[in-house]
């Protein structure tokens, strides 16, 4: 008696054993030319340093410098100026960049799960398919013996 079913694995199985799950790394131009490679290490360096909470602590020190001034005008506008451009933007802007690297972190940490989880579905789904070829290959002779029984 032939096999009743024969199990084709998805192209997608043997690609997947190749790589690893996407990371913000992994992002990065590798290929392209020397200028935007350039822009881009420039760019990464320049938020690794930005985007820290000492630079955030730096700038907020930095802001500081020009607040009698503003105090010492008087002017609401100007008060109002030097809080929204000059603190806000400056203090901000490292946190924010602060916060993005931690959720950029999570975002990679949920992807290796992911990617982890698919691979123990995938493994046991490859179990499972084992398991059915030895049940068949059980009734094959279960039915090869029936059949001789019922030819006798």
């Amino acid at each position: 008696m032939p096999n009743i079913f024969s199990p084709v694995l998805h192209p997608w199985i043997e690609r997947r054993k190749q790589e690893h799950p996407v990371k913000v790394v992994d992002m990065l131009p590798h290929g392209e030319n020397p200028l935007t490679r350039f822009n881009t290490w420039f760019a990464v360096k320049v938020t690794n340093v930005v985007g820290t909470m000492w630079c955030a602590y730096a700038f907020g020190a930095l802001a500081l410098v020009s607040l009698p001034g503003a105090l010492a005008s008087g002017n609401p506008v100007i008060i109002v100026s030097w809080i929204s451009q000059t603190f806000l933007q400056l203090v901000l802007l490292s946190i924010i960049i602060v916060g993005q690297n931690v959720l950029a972190a999570a975002s990679d940490k949920r992807a290796e799960a992911t990617y982890q989880d698919a691979d123990a579905v995938l493994h046991t789904a490859l179990q499972i398919q084992d398991h059915l070829v030895a049940q068949d290959s059980e009734m094959e002779k279960i039915l090869a013996n029936l059949s001789s029984l019922k030819a006798s």
